[in-house]
């Protein structure tokens, strides 16, 4: 089973050309900030909330310009801290398709090279350029689609959470 499926994994990937390879190495990169952006919003950011709380209760005053400007910083500060990386991560979103669009034209150029030399006599050879543009146009908007989900879910889960903060840093 498992020779199998490495075999069909290695097929797959013989198929879609380099095009696929720029896909997964997107996907990966693509992920694994997705997954730290999470990690953080569950474990850091909690605790660097908590600590931003004690340290402007602890305050004597909050009031005065100077107060206004550290809670403005403070602030700041926990929202670049929330939208780290997603810019990265839309970005990756966008690359997607287009790399998926890449492999499809380097199917269609081997495709009309095919016809070229051999006419349309050469069904195998049409068959593997236009798997070519289909698997990789494929395999980009699959990738890019969880991409687009997960940025937007993050964007908002870090807006809603710099209103919190504002909210927790009351001005007295």
């Amino acid at each position: 089973m498992r020779d199998n499926l490495l075999e069909q994994l290695q097929q797959f990937f013989a198929v879609g050309g380099l095009a696929l390879w720029g896909i997964l190495l997107a996907t990966i990169v693509m992920w694994t900030l997705i997954v730290e952006r999470y990690l953080f919003l569950w474990t850091s950011y909690p605790a660097q909330v908590q600590t931003l709380i004690a340290a402007w209760q602890a305050r004597s005053e909050r009031r005065s310009w100077n107060a206004r400007q550290l809670r403005r910083m403070d602030i700041a500060e926990a929202s670049y801290q929330l939208r780290r990386s997603l810019k990265l991560i839309q970005t990756l979103t966008v690359l997607l398709p287009i790399l998926g669009l890449l492999g499809t034209v380097n199917g269609m150029i081997y495709t009309f090279s095919v016809m070229q030399l051999f006419g349309t006599g050469n069904a195998n050879g049409l068959a593997s350029g236009i798997s070519e543009a289909l698997v990789t146009t494929m395999a980009g908007l699959v990738c890019a689609l969880p991409g687009l989900y997960f940025s937007a879910s993050l964007e908002r889960r870090a807006e809603v959470e710099i209103h919190k903060l504002t909210d927790l840093l009351i001005m007295e």
